[in-house]
C-alpha cells in the first residue's frame, strides 16, 4: 500500500519549490517508515514545503505531519500533508499503523526511549585493607621492658616489619578504633560513661595544656619558624611523666621509661621544633601500650577516639599555634593537612551513614560551625580554614577539596584506610623513625642500633646528625638544620604566618582572597 504526497503550492514563508530531487523524497518517505521500495514514479508529487536537514517528526497537527530541520539555509518550519493511498470502494485501510484518512500513525513505529545505562564506576586497583583481629594483651611476666629505639635501619628491616605480627597489631588497633565510632558523634559519649583510666588520661592532657599556657613563647621579632621555648615546655612535660603514669597504676621505672617514650614523642620533635603525622601516630602507640598493659580495654575504644583523641587535638592546636611548630614535611606526609591525618580517618567513620551531611558540606561555613564540635572531620576542616592566610580550600588544601567530590563518606573512609597503610606503614622514610620496645616488639632479624648511639630522635640536637634513608632506600646523614628530603623541606608554618598577621592587625577576621576566586 502506498501513500501519495499531496500538492502544496507555497511555503510558510511564501516561497514555492517546483523541483524536488529523489534524495529528498527518499528522506521524507523513509522518515515515515513506509514499507516497500521508494520510486519517484509511484508518487504524485507537485511541490513540497521543506527545510530539509535529516528529517525528524515534530508533531501531528490537524492531519499534517510537521518536520523540523535545516537544509539549504531555509530557516523555517515545513509541513508535508500526506494523502491516503488511492482506494477503490472495495478497499479498506486495514494496514497496521495507518490511521483513517491515510495519516500514518507513528505511535507503534517510533522506537521506545531507553534509559541510558550508567557506566560502572572505575574500581580502585588498591584493595581495601581489612581489619586484622586484635590479639589479647601479652603476658607481662614474659616481657623485659626497655627504652624503645629505632630498628628499621634498612629496606630489608622494613620488609621484615611489614610481614611481622607487630604490623598487624598496629593496623588492628587503629582500624579497631575507627570502627568503634561509626555513626557516633562526640556528644554521644557522656561523662558518666567514661572509665577511670580514660578520666585519668584526660586529666593528663589537661595538665599538658596548663604547662603550655604557663610557658609563653619568646618574642622572635616576627619570625615564623619554631619558637625555642617549645623545648622548655617539653622539659616540663617530661618531669611529670613519673607522676602521670603513677596515676595510671604504673610504678615500675622500667615500664614507665618504655611507655613514656611514646608520649614524649607525641608533642613534636625537640630539636627541629616541628610536628607531623608521625608524632600523632606515637600518641596512638602510647594508647596501644596502655592496652598491652591491660590498663584500657576494648570497651574504652569509643571513648578513646571521641573524648581522648579529640582532647589531644585541642591540646596540639594550642601547642602548634603557641610555638609555631613547623610541619614535619611539606604539607604533611599525606598532603591532607600540615600536621594531622587521623582526624580525617576517624571523622569519616563518624559520618559514614549520616542522613544529610555530605562530603560537599565541608564547603559550607554554617555546617562547619554547627557540627564541627561533634564530628572531627568537620571540626578539623574548620581549624584548617582558621589557620590559613587565604580563603578557600582549593587554594590552601587542594587534596581536601578534591576529596569533597566523593559520592559518599564510605569512599572517603576507605580511601583514608588505604592512605594509612600505603603512605605511612609501607613508606620507609616514615617508618624509619618508628620506635620498638617490648610492648610493640621488633621482628626477629631486624637490625639493632649501636648501643653507644642515641636511642631516638630527641637527641638529634645533641648528636648533630642521624643516619636515615631517603625515598629510594639510600642511607644518608640527616643534619637537624638541613633540607633533607627524608623529613621534608624545612618550611615555616602557615599557622605562624596567620598568627603574625593577626598580631600586626593584618587580615584579622577577613582573609585575603586569591585573584579570580
Amino acid at each position: 500500500m502506498w501513500c501519495g504526497i499531496e500538492t502544496l503550492t507555497s511555503s510558510p514563508c511564501g516561497r514555492s519549490y517546483d523541483h524536488i530531487d529523489d534524495s529528498l523524497i527518499c528522506m521524507l518517505v523513509s522518515s515515515l517508515c513506509l514499507d516497500g521500495p521508494v520510486h519517484r514514479g509511484r508518487h504524485r508529487v507537485a511541490g513540497v514545503r521543506v527545510l530539509g536537514r535529516p528529517i525528524c517528526p515534530w508533531e501531528n497537527r490537524q492531519g499534517s505531519l510537521w518536520f523540523r530541520g535545516y537544509r539549504h539555509n531555509f530557516d523555517n518550519f515545513v509541513s508535508c500533508r500526506f494523502a491516503g493511498p488511492a482506494q477503490t470502494p472495495a478497499q479498506t485501510t486495514s494496514e497496521p499503523g495507518i490511521a483513517s484518512g491515510g495519516i500514518p500513525s507513528l505511535k507503534d513505529r517510533i522506537p521506545k526511549l531507553q534509559p541510558r545505562r550508567k557506566r560502572p564506576e572505575p574500581s580502585n586497583p588498591v584493595p581495601l585493607p581489612e581489619t586484622p583481629a586484635l590479639p589479647p594483651p601479652p603476658d607481662l611476666s614474659t616481657l623485659t621492658f626497655k627504652v624503645p629505639s629505632r630498628r628499621i635501619l634498612s629496606a630489608h628491616d622494613h620488609e621484615l616489619f611489614l610481614a611481622s605480627p607487630t604490623y598487624s597489631l598496629v593496623v588492628s588497633f587503629v582500624f579497631g578504633l575507627t570502627e568503634s565510632v561509626v555513626d557516633r558523634s562526640i556528644s554521644a559519649i557522656k561523662d558518666s560513661e567514661l572509665s577511670e583510666p580514660v578520666r585519668t588520661i584526660l586529666r593528663i592532657l589537661n595538665d599538658t595544656e596548663s604547662l603550655c599556657r604557663d610557658s609563653p613563647p619568646d618574642d622572635q621579632g616576627g619570625s615564623r619558624f619554631g619558637n625555642k621555648t617549645f623545648r622548655i615546655f617539653l622539659d616540663k612535660v617530661k618531669q611529670r611523666f613519673a607522676q602521670w603514669h603513677e596515676t595510671l597504676g604504673l610504678s615500675d621505672p622500667d615500664v614507665v621509661a618504655e611507655v613514656s617514650t611514646y608520649l614524649s614523642q607525641s608533642f613534636g620533635n625537640r630539636s627541629r621544633i616541628d610536628y607531623g603525622s608521625g608524632h600523632e601516630l606515637n600518641f596512638m602507640m602510647w594508647l596501644l601500650c596502655l592496652y598491652q598493659l591491660s590498663i584500657i580495654t576494648r570497651d574504652d575504644f569509643r571513648a578513646l577516639v571521641l573524648r581522648v583523641f579529640s582532647r589531644y587535638l585541642d591540646v596540639m592546636h594550642l601547642v602548634q599555634s603557641t610555638y609555631y611548630l613547623e610541619p614535619a614535611g611539606s604539607h604533611g606526609v599525606w598532603g591532607l593537612d600540615d600536621y594531622q591525618f587521623l582526624p580525617f580517618l576517624f571523622g569519616a567513620s563518624q559520618l559514614l551513614h549520616h542522613p544529610f551531611i555530605t562530603p560537599r558540606s565541608i564547603h559550607q561555613e554554617l555546617t562547619l560551625e554547627e557540627f564541627g564540635g561533634d564530628y572531627m572531620y568537620l571540626g578539623h576542616v574548620a581549624f584548617v580554614n582558621s589557620t590559613k592566610t587565604v580563603k578557600g580550600l582549593r587554594w590552601h588544601s587542594p587534596m581536601l577539596d578534591d576529596i569533597s567530590s566523593a559520592k559518599s563518606w564510605g569512599k572517603i573512609e576507605g580511601g583514608m584506610r588505604r592512605m594509612f597503610v600505603s603512605e605511612v606503614l609501607r613508606k620507609l622514610p616514615v617508618m624509619q623513625h618508628f620506635l620498638f620496645g617490648s610492648l610493640i616488639p621488633a621482628a626477629e632479624g631486624m637490625s639493632e642500633r649501636d648501643p653507644n648511639a642515641f636511642a631516638n630522635d630527641e637527641d638529634e640536637d645533641e648528636a648533630g646528625e642521624v643516619d636515615v634513608f631517603d625515598k629510594d632506600g639510600v642511607r644518608h646523614v640527616h643534619q637537624p638544620t638541613g633540607w633533607g628530603d627524608c623529613c621534608g623541606i624545612k618550611v615555616p608554618s602557615s599557622l605562624a604566618a596567620n598568627e603574625e598577621m593577626r598580631k600586626r592587625g593584618i587580615g584579622g577576621e577577613h582573609l585575603r582572597r586569591i585573584p579570580f576566586d
